[in-house]
């Protein structure tokens, strides 16, 4: 119980600091002034419209518009023709009074002058602010101000001009009083009206200005890690003005910050629940429990980072690796949920979490089914290949729905793809990594135990060729039940190859190996017994010398239980003079088997190695002996401490008679065979037919 409680503690801490490690990331939510810059991730919760805000043009794109409406924009000017008129009455008048003029260059004076105020003159100001602003046309419009025209800038004269092309054109060589006549009565006539103009460009620049969209209520504002645009910049300060005018301060951004937290905890504790009552094995080992927990906290503190610096790099997070990996060491069911704990987790910094949420889901569920059973690397490639076309085809389509066209589609996420599924495909470091860290098995590293080439195995081979081959038939009989009963197969294997290593160190004691000479013979039964039982211990030292896994030693250490030598427990007894013998020597040390494929591997080697003391191996008999040993099994308790069932067991009992009986097919009588019949005594030890002593 202690050992129960302490457990749960030390997952507890992992989870809130899971969950406080993350809340670090929505932290700003709390201040009272946002504070954001264009080009940088947002640092706050996903933000939704609380009400309508009108889109309104960012800044470059504002000053774009202003500039365009400023070059194509023509002034008002506003002429008074009282001046024209008064003007052209003065110089009318003094003409008359001078003498020494001819009355047609009089009238070529008038009529060129009249031109001119015709035409407009400006004044100096007016043209230096023309030429400086680049302007190309003018309106100008008279003083009542109902009517207009548009003049291009060049017919209009400053005037300094007018009197310069008068005096190039029709004053020359007249003298000095009628140019100083003409140039003191050339007033401008032509003004530039700044508050019509102003009033005008305003009014464009209120025009062209007016919001373009309308963010509704309820719609997504920003990200979180989102970069901010330019665009979103400015929607970010419209919404900061309205919310200002409606005395709306951020308590909803604190309380989005408050609800995240919520939202994480929950997820976590659902986690530890799914796994306290469905996985009850995997949940009552702190190891398991600590790598579960670690794993989806570091996994998940990497995306939230990487969302920190940019929510579209999000797409280059291997998510299938959180699947794949759990696969590997632990089962299908607790993969998927982990998955989605994780998704759902990291669908709170995700861009588009519906469509994020959807693309997981399916990455995983390939991600599983393409790895089940990882026995080899080239499945990883494959596996990432086919999650790189679930994520395509998945986006494409995701596109097209919110979109209706593949035009305009980012192609820099297919590449984010790319690269999810490059880094995917080295999984296999990874999955070594947490190996050698939690002492995690993978089915890779049980197939690489399977090949006979291993140093162990060979010497078991070159020493006792006996429980070699013994160790075979055990290995095909063991994957085979286990296949029928949903074990895992390459445990069980791996398991059968190594279980009868110990036997190394005293090959000749075991009747596999003997050839006629019985050293049991000259033996007291209780030194035969530790010699037999020893067997057990040894394996798992050579185990644990030759790095082999703690799975393999398991099984190695279970596979006789805490079963009797039988046979030497009965010699005793029948020496004993009063008739009672401690049975502690002659029991083997255990435990019983705890999991199902150490239950089969009892099973399968008690029977494998009774089968062979049969004289006559046919149907009845090897069906009469597997029944009789397993059913003793079953009486003796030795499979209470492991999950297995009865139906299991009953499954696994039809499987080891079904291929023992093809152990032991007959062959067909050809004419030429001997057909000498002979009955030998077998030198196997009784004990087996029972209990597998070997």
């Amino acid at each position: 119980m202690k050992q129960s409680i302490r457990n749960n503690i030390i997952v507890m801490l992992i989870i809130f600091s899971t969950v406080g490690s993350l809340s670090i990331f929505f932290g700003g939510g709390a201040e009272d002034t946002l504070v954001y810059n264009e080009g940088r991730p947002w640092n706050y919760p996903k933000l939704i419209a609380p009400f309508d805000i009108p889109i309104e043009y960012d800044s470059l794109s504002a000053k774009e518009i202003k500039d365009s409406i400023d070059s194509n924009f023509a002034p008002i000017m506003t002429v008074d023709e009282s001046v024209a008129k008064r003007s052209l009455t003065n110089i009318e008048d003094s003409l008359v009074n001078m003498s020494g003029i001819s009355s047609g260059l009089k009238r070529r004076i008038i009529t060129s002058t009249h031109e001119l105020y015709e035409q407009g003159i400006l004044d100096n100001p007016t043209r230096t602010m023309i030429n400086s602003k680049h302007i190309k046309q003018v309106r100008i419009i008279n003083q009542q101000g109902n009517e207009s025209r548009n003049v291009d800038v060049a017919a209009l004269k400053s005037a300094m001009e007018a009197y310069s092309l008068l005096d190039s054109t029709v004053l020359a060589g007249q003298g000095k009083e009628v140019s100083q006549l003409i140039y003191s009565n050339l007033t401008p006539n032509i003004k530039y009206d700044s508050v019509r103009s102003k009033s005008l460009i305003e009014e464009a620049y209120r025009m062209s200005l007016a919001p373009h969209g309308m963010k509704l209520t309820g719609e997504r504002i920003i990200d979180y890690g989102e970069i901010v645009t330019p665009q979103t910049y400015t929607l970010l300060q419209t919404y900061e003005r309205l919310s200002a005018e409606r005395n709306i301060n951020n308590k909803g951004l604190r309380f989005s910050v408050m609800g995240n937290i919520v939202v994480l905890l929950l997820l976590m504790f659902v986690l530890y629940l799914y796994i306290r009552i469905m996985h009850r094995t995997t949940y009552s080992s702190l190891r398991h429990m600590v790598f579960l927990f670690c794993f989806v906290m570091v996994f998940v503190l990497l995306v939230y980072l990487i969302a920190h610096l940019r929510s579209g790099l999000m797409y280059v997070i291997p998510f299938a690796l959180v699947p794949i990996v759990v696969t590997v060491f632990f089962n299908i069911p607790l993969a998927f949920f982990t998955h989605m704990v994780v998704v759902l987790i990291s669908s709170l910094v995700a861009p588009d979490a519906s469509d994020f949420i959807i693309m997981q889901f399916l990455a995983g569920i390939i991600a599983i089914l393409s790895i089940k059973g990882l026995m080899q690397r080239s499945q990883l490639v494959v596996c990432a290949f086919l999650i790189f076309l679930c994520y395509t085809i998945t986006y494409g389509a995701q596109y097209v729905v919110r979109n209706g066209t593949f035009s305009g589609i980012d192609w820099h996420v297919i590449l984010y793809f790319a690269v999810n599924c490059i880094v995917l495909s080295f999984a296999y470091f990874g999955i070594f990594i947490v190996e050698k860290i939690f002492g995690f098995t993978s089915q890779v590293t049980l197939v690489e135990l399977s090949d006979i080439n291993n140093p162990v195995l060979q010497e078991l081979s070159e020493n006792c060729p006996g429980t070699f081959q013994h160790s075979l038939q055990v290995a095909t009989l063991a994957g085979e039940a286990a296949r029928k009963v949903g074990a895992n197969v390459q445990l069980v294997r791996a398991g059968a190859l190594y279980h009868d290593i110990g036997k190394i160190e005293n090959p000749a004691f075991f009747t596999e190996n003997q050839s006629g000479v019985n050293p049991h013979d000259v033996l007291q039964p209780q030194q035969s017994a530790g010699i037999v039982i020893s067997h057990v211990t040894d394996g798992i030292k050579r185990a644990d010398k030759a790095g082999l896994p703690q799975v393999i030693q398991d099984l190695i250490a279970q596979h006789h239980g805490k079963g009797r030598t039988r046979y030497f427990y009965s010699m005793a007894l029948k020496q004993s003079a009063t008739g009672n013998v401690d049975p502690a020597p002659y029991t083997y040390p255990g435990p019983n088997p705890q999991t199902k494929e150490a239950a089969i591997l009892m099973m399968a080697d008690s029977c494998e190695a009774a089968t062979k003391s049969l004289t006559v191996p046919n149907e009845e008999n090897i069906t009469n002996l597997v029944t009789k040993i397993i059913d003793s099994q079953v009486a003796d308790g030795m499979f209470s401490e492991s999950p297995i069932s009865f139906k299991d067991i009953t499954d696994v009992k039809l499987c080891l008679i079904k291929r023992l009986l093809t152990f032991y097919h007959t062959r067909v009588s050809y004419p030429d065979d001997v057909k000498v019949e002979v009955d030998t005594p077998t030198t196997q030890e009784p004990e087996q037919e029972i209990n597998s002593a070997d």
